[in-house]
């Protein structure tokens, strides 16, 4: 019997650990908003699913949920200080820790998501202060000042970046004129390189990463120009032109066989570039200015691309191949967009969730309901983790029961 209980106290100390190295970060495992999460509702009662609980004082911020095992990550603003908050899935605080100054200017809050990784949770501030603390308990392990450490120089509205891993490295883009995309140690916040790129302004992008067979390549967008950097090395691989009036290219890439699709607002679209098989150059494929989707990201699903225009017109459908427009519809306002389960989720920013079933040749709106706690902007991307729906709008994060 005593040898019964010893197994099971092992079992679930080597559980919890197990949970405690899942993984989290800016939409999906693969970045690209495509959630693994199967057995989800095809349709919602007309107030929406079950909302299973709400936390309405997170303060000011459009930073998503990071669900890592039974732990929920996000971040707010608590009398201009950043917080990491830490939840457990019946929405009670576990931890709650401050990170440094956030920004209280024009849209004030918290702008990125906590990254989680290997018991680990790394933050950035608008004002470029990267924080690595224990994701267990939120004890401190190191932190850095990127505008001080490096050259890294802020923009308009704040660093605004999500930030990215591969392996042991964590990547940053600091925007400095020497130091301009870097890779840190992930344990201990130590340079391990720094690319020039092209001395630009960082420009809101979370970057992609794409794992070929040869190498792997970060993949983010400055002021002016999409860049393709060796993961290993911040060796320039490439670069594309990419501009508009704004400099503002806050969309994360995304790429599928070979192809990799970029889109900023105010008017400029989206590109399509071809990826050389070794990964060492781009051409350009095609290009669309219907869909300009400015912060709100796109999803591709089944050799369909889709995603909201910026002047809040419609939400398209593209071929992913040729970028031909197959079909528009006005299933809310313009927003943010994931997909789960052969369903998209279109999240407004005047608040509607709606609940979308993706055609061939366009989009058809099963369901929707208004978001009913929180307060300012709807910018937050949703997120879809252990058969629940995560929402944040500005001072509240809602969680929603969608298992069927």
């Amino acid at each position: 019997m005593n040898r019964f209980i010893v197994f099971l106290g092992m079992y679930f100390i080597s559980m919890s650990f197990l949970w405690s190295q899942e993984e989290a970060q800016w939409r999906g495992p693969s970045r690209n908003g495509n959630y693994p999460e199967t057995g989800l509702q095809r349709i919602w009662h007309e107030a929406g699913p079950n909302l299973l609980w709400h936390f309405d004082e997170l303060g000011p911020g459009h930073a998503s949920a990071a669900v890592a095992g039974d732990r929920i990550y996000t971040a707010g603003v608590v009398n201009g200080i950043g917080h990491l908050f830490c939840f457990s899935m019946d929405g009670k605080v576990i931890w709650n820790v401050p990170y440094g100054e956030e920004w209280m200017e024009s849209w004030p809050g918290v702008r990125s998501t906590p990254l989680v990784s290997d018991g680990k949770v790394y933050q950035l501030s608008g004002f470029g202060k990267l924080v690595c603390r224990k994701a267990d308990d939120g004890a401190f392990i190191w932190s850095m000042d990127v505008t001080k450490d490096f050259d890294g120089r802020n923009i308009k509205w704040g660093y605004t970046e999500n930030l990215a891993f591969d392996g042991s490295k964590i990547f940053c883009t600091v925007g400095g004129t020497k130091n301009n995309v870097v890779a840190l140690d992930k344990n201990t916040g130590k340079l391990i390189w720094s690319a020039k790129g092209f001395g630009e302004a960082s420009a809101y992008c979370s970057p992609a990463i794409i794992r070929l067979s040869n190498k792997t390549i970060l993949v983010t967008q400055t002021e002016n120009h999409i860049m393709g950097l060796d993961a290993a090395t911040g060796t320039l691989l490439w670069s594309h032109e990419q501009t508009n009036k704004y400099s503002v290219h806050a969309n994360t890439p995304l790429y599928f066989d070979g192809m990799l699709f970029c889109s900023s607002g105010y008017g400029q679209g989206g590109v399509m570039l071809q990826l050389s098989p070794d990964g060492s150059s781009v051409k350009e494929l095609w290009r669309n200015i219907s869909m300009d989707n400015r912060m709100g990201g796109y999803v591709l699903v089944n050799g369909r691309l889709y995603g909201s225009d910026d002047s809040g017109k419609a939400w398209y459908c593209l071929d992913w191949k040729t970028g031909k427009e197959l079909g528009s519809s006005q299933v809310t306002g313009r927003g943010t967009i994931i997909t789960a389960d052969g369903m998209l989720y279109c999240y407004s920013d005047k608040g509607e969730l709606a609940l979308v079933l993706p055609g061939n040749d366009g989009l058809t709106r099963v369901s929707s309901f208004k978001i009913p706690y929180g307060a300012d902007q709807h910018w937050a991307h949703p997120v879809i983790a252990k058969g629940k729906l995560f929402v944040r709008h500005g001072t509240s994060l809602m969680v929603y029961d969608i298992k069927k």
